[in-house]
């Protein structure tokens, strides 16, 4: 596919990509995409009737502040918008020249504010990645015992807390909470000094299911309207003591770091993969054909404030996690749970093989034993006040690349 509008060789939004975002546009909330290094700006070209054709035109999606509305109408819709989007953008559209128009819908992708995408109803986490589970099982439990009874049996999870789900380039403080120190009979009550990331991923409901009806894994895609790169921050000294037995609280619900663009199962459609090899076979509810994931390929950086230029410490890959995204939504549901347009569930931490693909600091430094040694000469076991930790996701094959853009934080005192 090719474009009338300059597209980088290296650019996360080419053409076959066609994300969907919002940013702030004199004052107020307007839905765009990215082609290059443009933003386009949705809401205008709606009303300027470039949508009249298409079957929910009387919907008028794009005038809304957030996405949920567009999302609620399903795949057909969402392939239908970005056809025309590409059929608009392409070499021969008449839009080339229509200058008045262009000025008016274009604005520089370095310049834009992003906003929250989507109102998030509810925020589900799941602890999906065998390699990060057994190596969190090793640390705390030794190699024996690594893994849970019911690990390979369930995609287990834990609700989140949707309120503290922050778009990239927000600030996140520095958590406070009760400390339980090893040689100290009682907790204690102070920042966290274990302030860490997790390495995810994140999946939003398009289309919901009513209560009393669970997805199959057959459907579950159906319901899927796209992905985004998570930063699941995590307080691990508050974690150790509050986590038994209800799983883990304030140690994650002061921030959730998400990309401000929504990356759509079509884009990805090229770079589906066979995940890992289940052993046990799955219950009959879980089964998929296959392991169907996709290659996606996972960075992480840290920027402290010494540093002229990010550092990386971590690559990993979606194809890695042992629990897929469709059996991920068929065992929420299989209670009969409902979910709801603009819902958001996140993969839990994806570790693999190699040190290198280890999605945590609590990995990669082993507990703090091995310290990563930063260019600007200082160690890190976890962060400090005034890194920047930065995760980038992109696909790769045969020329074409997609990209996710960047979720990242700042951390203050």
């Amino acid at each position: 596919m090719k474009s009338f509008l300059d597209i980088e060789k290296n650019s996360d939004f080419p053409l076959e990509n066609i994300p969907f975002g919002v940013y702030l546009n004199n004052g107020k909330p307007d839905i765009c995409t990215a082609i290059g290094e443009f933003i386009i700006n949705l809401n205008i070209l709606e009303n300027s009737g470039y949508f009249d054709t298409c079957s929910f035109a009387g919907a008028k999606p794009f005038s809304e502040p957030v996405l949920n509305k567009f999302m609620s109408l399903g795949k057909n819709a969402r392939i239908e918008a970005r056809q025309k989007i590409q059929e608009l953008f392409s070499e021969e559209s008449p839009l080339a020249g229509n200058n008045k128009i262009l000025d008016e819908i274009l604005y520089p992708l370095s310049k834009a504010e992003m906003l929250m995408p989507v109102a998030i109803g509810d925020y589900t986490d799941f602890y999906s990645s065998r390699e990060h589970a057994t190596n969190v099982g090793i640390m705390f439990r030794g190699k024996e015992n690594a893994l849970m009874p019911n690990w390979l049996h369930l995609p287990v999870a834990y609700h989140g807390r949707a309120s503290s789900v922050v778009i990239s380039g927000t600030k996140v403080r520095r958590p406070s909470g009760q400390i339980k120190n090893d040689d100290k009979p009682f907790p204690e009550f102070s920042k966290t000094k274990q302030l860490d990331f997790e390495l995810e991923m994140g999946f939003f409901i398009g289309t919901g299911n009513e209560l009393g009806n669970p997805v199959k894994t057959d459907d579950a895609l159906e319901h899927i309207f796209g992905m985004v790169l998570v930063n699941d921050w995590s307080a691990r000294d508050i974690q150790k003591w509050e986590y038994v037995p209800l799983g883990p609280f304030l140690s994650k619900n002061f921030a959730t770091t998400i990309s401000p663009w929504i990356i759509t199962l079509e884009a990805l459609e090229p770079f589906k993969v066979e995940g890992p090899k289940q052993d046990p076979e799955p219950m009959e509810y879980l089964k998929t054909k296959g392991n169907p994931t996709y290659d996606i390929n996972l960075e992480v950086y840290i920027k402290s404030e010494k540093m002229q230029e990010p550092f990386l410490i971590a690559k990993s890959n979606f194809k890695y996690l042992y629990w897929n995204i469709a059996q991920q939504l068929a065992h929420h549901t299989i209670t009969g749970c409902n979910t709801r347009t603009g819902d958001m569930m996140a993969s839990g931490t994806i570790s693999g093989p190699e040190k290198i693909n280890r999605g945590s600091m609590l990995e990669l430094t082993w507990r703090g034993t091995e310290p990563i040694k930063l260019p600007d000469g200082t160690e890190r076991k976890f962060f400090n006040d005034g890194d920047e930790v930065i995760i980038k996701g992109f696909c790769e094959k045969e020329g074409l690349r997609i990209g996710f853009g960047e979720a990242k934080g700042l951390i203050l005192p």
